[in-house]
């Protein structure tokens, strides 16, 4: 799924952005506790992870599930902050709306042996390389080469 991004958004994309959105989802577990989403270093291109829910799988044990996610912080900083505390009786999915980071993420089973699962959306964002004021332009153009529209003779 892709779109044109007409407005400012939370991301701080602009309407000169082109935001593409692809599904994202990975499993923690005993075996496997963390997962890092990075992106490739690239000027134009800037990744986000939007997490949207956290659930319990199949085979989940009688305990909390405690996830955790370290990301930068306003100041540049490295912060690790649980989001999620799971147990199969009481509370086996939460959903997070759109909580928006940008990467590089790291999800971690904290506490816990899962199977614990974590969807959202890989948001990239990259800028358009046309002009706006050249599409303006364009517009202009292939309005004058449009024919005159003639009114239509009244039958009588």
């Amino acid at each position: 799924m892709s779109f044109m991004d007409d407005e400012t958004s939370d991301s701080g994309v602009d309407s000169r952005s082109r935001l593409e959105s692809f599904v994202f989802s990975c499993e923690l577990s005993s075996d496997v506790p963390f997962y890092t989403f990075q992106a490739d270093e690239d000027d134009d291109v800037e990744h986000f992870l939007e997490l949207r829910t956290i659930c319990l799988g199949d085979g989940a044990k009688e305990e909390n599930n405690v996830v955790e996610v370290t990301a930068m912080n306003h100041q540049g900083k490295k912060i690790s902050v649980p989001v999620a505390n799971l147990h199969k009786s009481c509370l086996p999915m939460v959903s997070l709306g759109e909580f928006e980071l940008m990467a590089p993420v790291t999800l971690r089973l904290k506490s816990g042996s899962g199977p614990v699962t974590v969807s959202g959306l890989h948001l990239v964002a990259t800028e358009n390389e046309e002009d706006t004021d050249m599409s303006d332009e364009e517009d202009d153009d292939s309005e004058e080469e449009m024919p005159a529209v003639k009114p239509a003779k009244k039958k009588q």
